[in-house]
C-alpha cells in the first residue's frame, strides 16, 4: 500500500508525470529532455533524481551524456498504474507538444546517422571502419549454408553480400540510407548479381515479410541501432521457421570518439548483452564467441553471435 502511495505522490507532480510519458517508451538524453521540453537542466535533473529515487527510472551514463528510460524492474501494478496515469493526460496541450517534440528528436537522430552514411557511401570498403575485417567476415562466411534467401541488416554498400550472393538464391540488403543503398544497387548490376536486392529501410522495422528468409545477418550494425533489441526480434520476426541469426559487432569499448567517427551509437557490446538479446528474442542454441582482436590502439574486439529460430 506504501508503494502505490509513493507512486502516486511521485505521479502528482506535472514535470514528473511528462518525463514518466516520454521516458515510457524511449530512451532520451538530458539534453534532450531539455529540448523536448524546454525546460532547465538543473529543474529536470532534479526531477529525474526523485523519479530515480522512486525507483520509476534508471540512467546510463555515455561519456559526459545521462540518459534516462523506464526502470525494467518496475512491478506490473506500479506499471500499469503509471500507464493509466500517462493516458489519462495524454490529450492535453503539453503533451501533445510534447509528443510532436519527441517525433523531432528522434527524426533529428536518424538524420545525423543518415548524413554520415551518406557521406562515407561509395568510399566504405576503402574507408577504415572498426571490426570490418576480412578475418572476422571469414569466420561469418564459414557458417553460410548454399542456395539459401538472405537479409544483410544494415548493409551498407553490400560488401559481404557481394560475396553471399555468388552462392545464395537470393539476397536482400537492408540499409537505411539512399545513397547507401544506390551505391549497393549499382555494384549489384555491375557484377551481374540479379539476385542481390537492395532495400531503403530500417533495421528495428525490416521491410521484409514474416518468416521469408533462412539466414538474417547483422554485420557491424547492431551498434548503430538505437534499440538493439528491435533490431534482433525484427530478425527473428522475418527468419523461417529453423532460420539462423549471425551477428558480428564489437566487443564493449571505451573509445568515445567511435561517436562521432564513425555514427556509432553503442560503444560496442559485452557477450552476456548479445546473448541476452538473442534469448529475449526467442532465440535458441545462443554462441557468442570473440573472433578477432585489432593489434592497435584501440584494439578493437570483434565478437561473432549465433542462434537459431525455432523449428514447429
Amino acid at each position: 500500500m506504501n508503494a502505490t502511495w509513493d507512486i502516486l505522490k511521485t505521479l502528482s507532480d506535472p514535470t514528473r508525470l511528462r518525463l514518466l510519458a516520454l521516458v515510457l517508451n524511449e530512451e532520451l538524453s538530458v539534453a534532450e529532455l531539455q529540448e523536448i521540453l524546454g525546460m532547465g537542466q538543473s529543474r529536470i535533473s532534479s526531477q529525474l533524481a526523485l523519479l530515480r529515487q522512486a525507483g520509476l527510472v534508471t540512467d546510463r551514463r555515455e561519456g559526459k551524456k545521462a540518459f534516462y528510460s523506464l526502470r525494467s524492474s518496475v512491478a506490473p501494478a506500479s506499471l500499469a498504474l503509471l500507464r493509466a496515469a500517462v493516458a489519462s493526460v495524454a490529450s492535453l496541450p503539453e503533451l501533445t507538444h510534447d509528443r510532436a517534440n519527441l517525433d523531432r528528436i528522434l527524426q533529428k537522430r536518424r538524420r545525423t546517422q543518415e548524413q554520415y552514411f551518406n557521406l562515407i557511401a561509395g568510399r566504405l570498403g576503402k574507408a577504415y571502419c572498426p571490426g570490418r575485417s576480412w578475418e572476422a567476415i571469414g569466420h561469418l562466411a564459414l557458417r553460410l549454408t548454399p542456395a539459401i534467401t538472405i537479409a544483410d541488416l544494415g548493409a551498407g554498400e553490400g560488401l559481404v553480400s557481394q560475396l553471399l550472393a555468388q552462392r545464395a538464391s537470393q539476397v536482400w540488403c537492408i540499409d537505411n540510407s539512399p545513397r547507401m543503398v544506390e551505391v549497393g544497387t549499382e555494384l549489384a548490376a555491375k557484377n551481374g548479381l540479379a539476385n542481390l536486392a537492395y532495400k531503403l529501410g530500417d533495421i528495428e522495422r525490416v521491410p521484409l515479410a514474416d518468416a521469408s528468409v533462412d539466414l538474417a545477418i547483422l554485420s557491424q550494425a547492431l551498434h548503430h541501432a538505437q534499440h538493439p533489441q528491435r533490431a534482433v526480434e525484427e530478425a527473428h520476426r522475418i527468419l523461417k521457421p529453423g532460420g539462423q541469426v549471425l551477428i558480428l559487432d564489437l566487443a564493449e569499448h571505451t573509445f568515445e570518439k567511435a561517436r562521432e567517427l564513425y555514427a556509432d551509437v553503442w560503444l560496442g557490446f559485452r557477450e552476456s548483452a548479445l546473448h541476452g538479446f538473442l534469448k529475449q528474442a526467442g532465440f535458441h542454441h545462443v554462441e557468442v564467441t570473440a573472433v578477432a582482436k585489432e593489434p592497435a590502439e584501440p584494439f578493437f574486439e570483434t565478437l561473432l553471435a549465433s542462434a537459431f529460430k525455432s523449428a514447429p
